[in-house]
């Protein structure tokens, strides 16, 4: 999906993070807030936290200072021309509390863009009041129709860019935001570069191309991310893939292998949050070794981990995988990853 095709960078848009604000489940509002290239975000709806301003809430440098207000109607006083869903609650449902604030935004002539697994487009309440307003709805989730989907056959490999893909340890250890960095600072480097979306969150910021990876049925997932990085790499010469999960993890691990396997990378920048003792969300998963994952990434890609993007010290992950390091949330962090990764490679 690229929605690069419907919307011009600069499209106005509110953010639906209702009570996630500022929490891990707030995750797709907060890398819409910092890292959007496509839509420029004029309110936060978060009645929890309204008054407030994001950069008040968010820690990080570089984030704006966009106002959180309580209702939808206070945010269609900014001008927005889309509501995106920024929040991914449990289970991917429409919680009954939104359904109100959806009309609204639609009955305001705002598109609505959700992640949510359960696709609103298809639904007749839904897809009649969008016709009646004159506006659309988006499903970032749907996958590619089933005449689009091949198994990967190698063919990654006549692609003449430069694939670098952001792998990490577990969920939720920055691999987006790593990806982002890296292709922004690439670009200011003069660096023809793109990137490649593999979660919903991506495709909202704007990727160049991208699917969520989790919806696509097993065999065909490499399949998938071969055909995201060939179409992109024919027009640009250094392509970045965001990463998902970790191939270790005992939930996500084969969609993590889908993405290896169909990015075929060059080399890998593997982020890493040194301070879990278990797993983001499962309690009864320990976290095994960084330093396994590194060695599965090996193994299982036939490639090598570049550089170490730590949410710690950089010293201590240099020790730690005996590789570069750099902390992207630091001022300059992030410049510095990419000069770790360009000498690498």
């Amino acid at each position: 999906m690229r929605l690069r095709e419907r919307y011009a960078p600069g499209t106005p848009a509110a953010v639906l993070a209702e009570g996630a604000l500022g929490t891990p489940d707030g995750k797709t509002a907060h890398g819409l807030i910092q890292h959007s290239d496509l839509f420029e975000i004029t309110a936060i709806i978060d009645s929890t936290q309204a008054g407030a301003s994001t950069d008040e809430i968010l820690a990080g440098d570089d984030i704006p200072a966009i106002p959180v207000v309580a209702s939808v109607d206070a945010a269609l006083d900014t001008d927005p021309d889309v509501l995106l869903l920024g929040v991914a609650p449990a289970g991917g449902t429409l919680p009954r509390p939104w359904v109100g604030l959806i009309e609204t935004a639609i009955h305001g002539g705002c598109d609505v863009v959700s992640g949510l697994h359960r696709f609103l487009e298809t639904d007749p309440h839904w897809r009649e009041l969008a016709a009646a307003a004159g506006v659309e709805i988006i499903d970032v989730r749907r996958p590619p129709s089933v005449d689009d989907l091949r198994v990967a056959d190698g063919r990654i490999a006549d692609v003449a860019a430069t694939v670098v893909t952001v792998m990490g340890t577990d969920c939720a250890v920055g691999k987006r935001t790593t990806t982002v960095e890296l292709y922004h600072q690439a670009c200011d480097a003069g660096i023809d570069a793109a990137w490649v979306a593999t979660g919903q969150t991506g495709i909202m910021l704007g990727a160049h191309a991208g699917v969520v990876i989790d919806r696509v049925p097993a065999d065909f997932t490499p399949g998938v991310v071969e055909d995201l990085i060939t179409a992109v790499g024919a027009s640009h010469e250094m392509v970045f893939v965001e990463g998902q999960a970790a191939l270790l993890h005992p939930a996500y691990g084969p969609v993590t292998l889908a993405v290896l396997h169909g990015s075929k990378p060059d080399a890998v920048v593997l982020a890493d949050d040194p301070g879990r003792a278990t797993r983001t969300h499962f309690d009864r998963y320990d976290m095994p070794p960084a330093t396994d994952e590194l060695t599965a990434i090996e193994q299982l890609g036939s490639t090598s981990v570049a550089a170490i993007s730590t949410w710690g010290e950089p010293s201590a992950a240099e020790d730690a995988f005996g590789l570069p390091a750099a902390n992207i949330m630091e001022p300059g962090g992030s410049a510095q990853l990419l000069e770790h990764l360009l000498a690498a490679i």
